[in-house]
């Protein structure tokens, strides 16, 4: 492979299996899949076609933000993991088009990315979130709360009961988790949008660990119960660390989230 054209194929290759190789002789190439067959790309997916890469420091130019801060909101976001030094880039951020790359010098691993990540409709709303902007249309707000309604927490439901640290949310089970993990010191975020297209709203959320919590009630109504298995199904197709509550559970937080937690990495105080 030449030079020229390695990071073309890196970028839409890792789509469909492709791994890069270092030799010595040939410096880096691109492994492939037994049984990789390039009709099964799209045509924009092309290998073929080069991709313009770009690095967290310049994206966060043009945004205005820190390279760090970006970082943390690609990691929001669940496209790059913090490693010890540096970033990997993670399964949904390789869907995305990023290229882990490392640096010559240090060993540092950093991500690249397509210009093209830019136009995000979801990093963009993450950025207008840290940075107060007003730029999200109308349309896009009131699509967003209908869809919440049959995909995350129900309108029809007052949030009324206020948990210690001031949230409100929809049930007495609800306030207990919320005050189980104030009072345990664990920062966490309640009815947050999971970062993807789809509306989805969790109960609650640990961004320590990227972990998220539901609460299950109304087994017995069909609608609610339907509503749940899509929701699962959303969980499971983003492979988002999941942990599931009932009534049973509420009774016995002690005992039950400091085990789960600890699962993610997630150290209950």
């Amino acid at each position: 492979m030449r030079e020229s054209d390695k990071w073309a194929l890196t970028a839409k290759g890792k789509l469909a299996g492709g791994r890069i190789k270092t030799s010595v002789k040939l410096g880096d190439y691109i492994e492939w899949p037994e049984n990789f067959d390039l009709t099964q790309l799209p045509a924009h997916q092309s290998p073929d076609i080069p991709v313009e890469l770009v690095s967290s420091t310049k994206i966060a130019k043009e945004f205005a933000i820190s390279a760090n801060k970006l970082n943390y909101l690609f990691s929001e976001l669940g496209w790059v993991n913090k490693s010890l030094k540096g970033w990997i880039a993670t399964v949904q951020g390789l869907k995305q088009g990023a290229i882990q790359s490392e640096d010559t010098r240090s060993g540092v691993p950093y991500v690249r990315w397509p210009e093209s990540i830019t136009q995000s409709r979801l990093l963009l709303s993450s950025i207008d979130d840290i940075t107060g902007s007003t730029s999200q249309s109308p349309s896009s707000s009131d699509d967003t709360k209908t869809a919440s309604t049959s995909m995350g927490y129900s309108e029809n439901v007052e949030a009324k009961h206020r948990a210690t640290d001031g949230h409100f949310v929809r049930s007495k089970a609800e306030m207990l988790i919320d005050n189980w993990l104030y009072m345990a010191e664990i920062i966490h975020a309640y009815e947050h949008k999971l970062p993807i297209e789809e509306n989805v709203y969790c109960d609650f959320y640990i961004p320590t660990g990227k972990v998220y919590i539901e609460y299950w009630g109304y087994d017995d109504d069909p609608k609610y119960f339907a509503r749940k298995a899509k929701k699962l199904a959303v969980y499971k197709k983003y492979g988002f660390k999941l942990i599931e509550l009932d009534d049973t559970d509420v009774q016995n937080l002690d005992d039950i989230l400091p085990r789960m937690l600890l699962k993610f990495g997630v150290q209950a105080y």
